[in-house]
């Protein structure tokens, strides 16, 4: 698991990994995820913090962003909204993976502009499947 370096292109073609930027200050949680993401053949990278997050998104979008929404330095709402507002950026599916568990939260982070809402601990069978799906629908809807 790194953080991104280098610059690169941004939607997902054919015939080249999904890239997948996981937004998590935990190292332990960023580590799974990455890892089993890495594991079902994703190209994933990750940022410790909110900053770093919309710096790395700036640099190269990913296709999809896998994002805490308790972070340093920019939380997770403010960094949605910021992505989402970015006519470069607001296409990118946006799943919150939180351990904010109440109905709330999910209520504040699909109206900072969040896709989806997942709560940790996380499902290891389930989260590569709901990745996919993630992708998928926002394939259909470019």
């Amino acid at each position: 698991m790194r953080e991104r370096k280098e610059k690169g292109a941004g939607r997902m073609s054919e015939d080249k990994q999904p890239y997948i930027l996981v937004i998590e200050d935990h190292r332990p949680n960023a580590t799974l995820v990455c890892d089993l993401l890495s594991f079902h053949g994703f190209r994933v990278e990750w940022a410790p913090d909110g900053v770093k997050g919309l710096e790395m998104v700036e640099k190269e979008p990913p296709d999809l962003i896998l994002m805490d929404l308790q972070l340093p330095r920019m939380d997770g709402f403010e960094l949605t909204r910021r992505i989402k507002a970015n006519p470069k950026t607001k296409h990118i599916p946006i799943v919150a993976l939180t351990a904010c568990a109440m109905v709330s939260d999910a209520e504040r982070a699909m109206d900072a502009g969040c896709d989806g809402f997942l709560t940790k601990p996380i499902n290891t069978r389930e989260l590569p499947k709901t990745v996919r799906k993630f992708l998928e629908e926002a394939k259909t809807s470019s």
